[in-house]
C-alpha cells in the first residue's frame, strides 16, 4: 500500500474514533513527537520489531455499572516493524474480544499511520484503520503508560478468525462502548491475536 493511501486511511480512522467536533483538532505528530510516543507505546525504543499487549476483563460489577456496555472482555495487539524498502516504521494492530451477550471470539486488524497524531495539542495517538472502509480506531496512552485507551466509532470484525463475508459484522460504539481502557501486560496474553507461526514464536520472546 502507498504511504499516501495509508496516510489518507489512518487520518480518517483517527477522525472517525474522534466526535465530530475535534476532529478539525487533529494534525500529524512531528518525528521527534512520534519517536516519543513509540518509545512510550513499546516500553523502549523500537528495533527491526517490536510489540504491545494491552487486555481489560470487565467483572460483573463494572458491567453492573455499565449496563449497555456490549463488550465483556477486549485484547490489544500494537506491532511495529521496520519495512525493508522504505525503511520507515510501521505500525499495526490487532484487535480481539467478547461480547457481553452473545458466544464466540471477534477480532480485526489493520494498519496504523507511521507518526502519532495530537488532538487539540493534548494527546497523542495511533489513528488505526481496517482496509476498504472497515472503520478504525484510535490509541492512545494513559499519563503513566501503563494502559491503553481506545476509541472507536465503528470497526469491522471477524468472528472466530472467519475472513469470509458470512463472518463480517462491525463493532459499534455505542453508549458505553466508545473509550476502553485496557492495561499493559505481558505480551504472550496477546498470542491468541496471531496465527502466523514465525511471529507468534517472535511475541513470545519478548
Amino acid at each position: 500500500m502507498k504511504l499516501p493511501v495509508i496516510a489518507a486511511l489512518t487520518f480518517a480512522a483517527l477522525a472517525g474514533a474522534a466526535h465530530a467536533d475535534e476532529a478539525d483538532d487533529i494534525r500529524e505528530a512531528t518525528k521527534a513527537e512520534a519517536d516519543s510516543f513509540n518509545a512510550r507505546m513499546y516500553a523502549g525504543r523500537p528495533g527491526d520489531k517490536a510489540y504491545a499487549c494491552f487486555v481489560r476483563r470487565y467483572d460483573a460489577e463494572h458491567l453492573a455499572r455499565h449496563p449497555k456496555q456490549k463488550v465483556a472482555s477486549m485484547k490489544l495487539l500494537v506491532s511495529a516493524e521496520v519495512d525493508k524498502e522504505d525503511k520507515q516504521l510501521h505500525n499495526s494492530f490487532r484487535l480481539g474480544f467478547r461480547y457481553r451477550h452473545r458466544s464466540g471470539d471477534f477480532d480485526s486488524s489493520g494498519s496504523c499511520n507511521h507518526a502519532a497524531f495530537t488532538k487539540d495539542g493534548t494527546e497523542i495517538r495511533l489513528g488505526c484503520g481496517v482496509d476498504c472502509e472497515g472503520g478504525g480506531i484510535g490509541v492512545a496512552l494513559s499519563k503513566d503508560d501503563k494502559s491503553a485507551i481506545v476509541r472507536l466509532e465503528r470497526v469491522r470484525v471477524w468472528q472466530n478468525n472467519k475472513p469470509d463475508d458470512d463472518a463480517e459484522q462491525s463493532l459499534v460504539g455505542g453508549a458505553d462502548d466508545r473509550i476502553f481502557r485496557l492495561d499493559r501486560v505481558d505480551t504472550s496474553e496477546c498470542a491468541s491475536l496471531v496465527t502466523d507461526r514465525k511471529e507468534l514464536a517472535a511475541l513470545r520472546h519478548k
